[in-house]
């Protein structure tokens, strides 16, 4: 069962969410919160799989919200996934680099925000090409791109290889295509590298092929 926390000040916006995920084999709700500190306290308390997480809110924004979540032991298990108003909100960068798993539109398709709880839930990407582009050199222009081989040093070579494809946007299927390999060895591969490099999800593999270097600004298939 995958334990879902709401956190918006519009109540209108949660019973809409609840409604939709009880109704689905597999998702709960758990709990709701409509300021920020709600929300971290209700991480604490729920301890959820997944957290869908308004910006604007009272009391501690978002941003705020999910970096006290992100940075709290025993919450690592939580995936933050910020909702947004509009795609290429300035604030969705910061919430990636706060350490969310992803983003949705609040007038995403039903459908799709089902998907992205499951998808979340797993650890795994979000974001579409078309948006996950875009979010990423958003992303990029806020971080400090310093050559750091240390931080790669624990990776093989092959590792490398999906951790710069995981970079620029690649699903499991997609980095398998492009090395020759079959979807569980690519999920493999990357999950390898989530564990040598500590990061909490596919989103915090991206922030660091960017902070790294193996994924420049304005780079071209």
């Amino acid at each position: 069962m995958i334990r879902v926390l709401l956190a918006d000040d519009q109540a209108l916006v949660r019973g809409g969410f609840r409604a939709l995920l009880d109704a689905q084999e597999g998702i709960e709700v758990v709990g709701e919160a409509a300021t920020g500190r709600d929300a971290v306290a209700a991480a604490q308390r729920l301890r959820p799989d997944v957290l869908l997480m308004d910006i604007r809110m009272p009391d501690g924004d978002g941003l705020w919200a999910t970096e006290r979540i992100v940075g709290t032991a025993g919450l690592e298990h939580v995936h933050v996934v910020v909702v947004t108003t509009f795609e290429l909100d300035e604030y969705v960068a910061e919430a990636v680099r706060a350490g969310a798993s992803g983003f949705l539109v609040k007038d995403t398709d039903p459908a799709e925000l089902i998907r992205a709880v499951r998808v979340a839930a797993e650890g795994d990407a979000l974001l579409s090409p078309g948006p996950t582009r875009r979010l990423l050199e958003r992303v990029s222009r806020g971080l400090k791109r310093t050559e750091q081989p240390e931080r790669l040093a624990v990776l093989t070579e092959r590792e490398r290889e999906v951790l710069e494809l995981v970079g620029r946007g690649l699903t499991n299927e997609e980095i398998a295509a492009r090395l020759f390999l079959s979807p569980l060895t690519a999920k493999t591969h990357v999950s390898r590298v989530m564990g040598k490099l500590g990061a909490r999800d596919r989103v915090q593999l991206v922030v660091t092929a960017y902070e790294t270097g193996l994924v420049a600004p304005g780079w071209q298939e």
